[in-house]
């Protein structure tokens, strides 16, 4: 059974940072295109981040040099570090793996930046 298993959420304040994470198990994780996506009140889900097997990265305008995303193929985890945040982050956070056969997506995290 596939789990995808977000962690570090939070409230943080304009201009603060989190660090995200996403434990899987039961998938071969170095064969998965890793993503991270969000969805605000409201709004649809859109893509924030991915990595690619081999490690090449692809960011929303909205986060480019502020986000950045990684991953540990020996700890089945990918991480997003958030820098600089703003009250337009404020969203639910899920972490996404995908590969030709399908794709899989964690619970979420919430994510709200705020004064």
């Amino acid at each position: 059974q596939v789990h995808l298993v977000e962690s570090g959420g939070g409230l943080v304040q304009p201009g603060g940072s989190l660090r995200l994470s996403c434990e899987a198990s039961g998938i071969r994780f170095s064969s998965y295109i890793m993503g991270w996506y969000r969805q605000a009140p409201g709004k649809q889900r859109e893509s924030v981040a991915t990595i690619s097997r081999g490690g090449t990265t692809n960011y929303a305008e909205s986060v480019v040099g502020r986000f950045t995303i990684s991953r540990d193929n020996a700890k089945n985890t990918v991480y997003l570090q958030m820098n600089n945040l703003k009250p337009e982050d404020t969203a639910v956070y899920y972490c996404n793996a995908a590969r030709s056969d399908g794709r899989y997506w964690g619970q979420g995290t919430q994510v709200t930046v705020s004064s």
